[in-house]
């Protein structure tokens, strides 16, 4: 699902809305927000979208998805000052053409301190880059496109990479590959400076899942890798092109080079929840934590019925994995459509944002109001509680992809794409 092609194609505003709600007790936990940085959609960028990582010295980084013009992207730096303000810098503006354009996925740093992201679109052929940003000894950063995707080895990466331990780059395209469904790449670094891709799983869009959306790969204890596909599978979210609900997936490296893939999990978009968008494991590394942008049930009714969950998949005595649901939205007042990974803190609480749903009367593409930041805490029951730490308004709304990130003294930090007339997205801190 492009967000962004419905947007640009927006005209109309609706008038903001102040809505009092009245919460069950708990409900509500009260929290400080913050705007670090609001987005002016010139030079600085526009629609802030990537999510955001932390350096050592606690400078932020992140990307905008166009640069001036509705065109390229840019990579910025948020520095905070003495003064509790923060500084904003832009490290590099991509031209929208062979150096890539529209910036989708987040950053991460290497260990000597690179940025590495990709770009959905542009290129030597159209179909999105993986790029990396080096820094200077002179505080300037280089710039330079690693891959350039030619359709049958991918097309339109939206995902985060992932390193693994010898310093290869992995991640998915939501399109291209052998059956035009996607696939799931990895880029190994050559002693001359290049970098080569391998697809290593090409979807057919079958039950074994297809185009995938957001959500990065990730790495268990022994080198296998795991994902969530948007379609594919079985169910009948037909809204969905009439593929199915989605799969949670494992790829395991084989004796010859091969990747082998199975299927751990497919939604069947009823109260399981349905569009899986992003994976992380727990602290022991043995059970997989993520959301589904759809399905659950509650009151939403865009394409695909449900307004999203929070689940869990556990490995069972049979060789299988049972999902669990920790947390069925409702739109109001609690959020819907999550769309980016949840994060633990140290404690084992979960963190994560949605799409729309809270309050705020923004334009409704989908099910209306601007999205929440929430947590979610283990209670005494066995099950999950859900707090709403913010609801947001007009300027800084509708996190997309980005979710939040968490710093040492646990104040939270993320991105709010914008309401489309109204403002074109910010950085935004929350301090529970």
């Amino acid at each position: 699902m492009n967000y962004k092609k419905f947007l640009a194609a927006a005209s109309a505003a609706l008038m903001i809305l102040t809505v009092t709600l009245m919460l069950a007790p708990g409900a509500w936990a009260a929290s400080k927000y913050k705007v670090l940085y609001a987005f002016k959609g010139g030079a600085d960028g526009i629609y802030s979208e990537g999510g955001l990582i932390f350096d050592g010295a606690g400078n932020l980084y992140g990307v905008t998805a166009w640069g001036q013009g509705y065109t390229g992207g840019t990579i910025f730096e948020l520095t905070p000052n003495a003064d509790g303000r923060w500084k904003h810098s832009v490290l590099y503006s991509l031209n929208g053409g062979s150096d890539g354009d529209d910036l989708a996925g987040g950053l991460v740093f290497d260990a000597s301190g690179s940025l590495y992201g990709t770009a959905v679109s542009g290129g030597d052929y159209g179909y999105g880059t993986v790029y990396r940003l080096a820094p200077n000894s002179d505080g300037t950063w280089t710039f330079s496109v690693l891959h350039s995707f030619t359709g049958s080895d991918g097309n339109s990466p939206r995902e985060d990479l992932t390193f693994d331990t010898v310093g290869n780059l992995y991640g998915m395209t939501w399109a291209g590959g052998a059956q035009g469904h996607g696939v799931v790449f990895e880029l190994t670094p050559n002693t001359d400076g290049t970098w080569t891709e391998s697809v290593l799983y090409s979807f057919t869009g079958g039950k074994d899942g297809g185009t995938p959306d957001d959500p990065r790969v990730i790495f268990d204890a022994a080198g296998n890798l795991y994902g969530a596909a948007g379609a594919g599978g079985t169910g009948t979210c037909n809204g969905n092109w009439g593929m199915g609900c989605g799969v949670i997936l494992e790829l395991t490296s084989q004796a010859d080079g091969s990747w082998k893939e199975k299927v751990l999990y497919r939604f069947k978009g009823g109260k399981d929840g349905a569009v899986p968008e992003g994976l992380i494991f727990d602290q022991a590394g043995t059970t997989l934590y993520g959301v589904t942008a759809f399905g659950g049930g509650g009151p939403c009714t865009y394409t695909i019925p449900g307004c999203g969950t929070v689940f869990k998949l556990t490995p069972n005595s049979h060789g299988g994995w049972t999902e669990g649901v920790l947390h069925r939205f409702q739109s109001s007042p609690d959020g819907a459509n999550p769309w980016a990974s949840p994060i633990f803190d140290t404690a084992g609480n979960l963190y994560g944002t949605t799409l729309t749903g809270g309050s705020g009367g923004c334009w409704d593409w989908m099910n209306g109001d601007c999205g929440t930041v929430f947590k979610l805490t283990p209670n005494s029951r066995g099950g999950w509680t859900e707090h709403v730490l913010h609801r947001f308004g007009q300027i800084a709304n509708h996190p997309l992809a980005t979710g939040v990130i968490l710093d040492s003294q646990g104040n939270l930090y993320g991105e709010g794409e914008g309401e489309y007339t109204n403002s074109v997205g910010a950085v935004f801190e929350i301090t529970p």
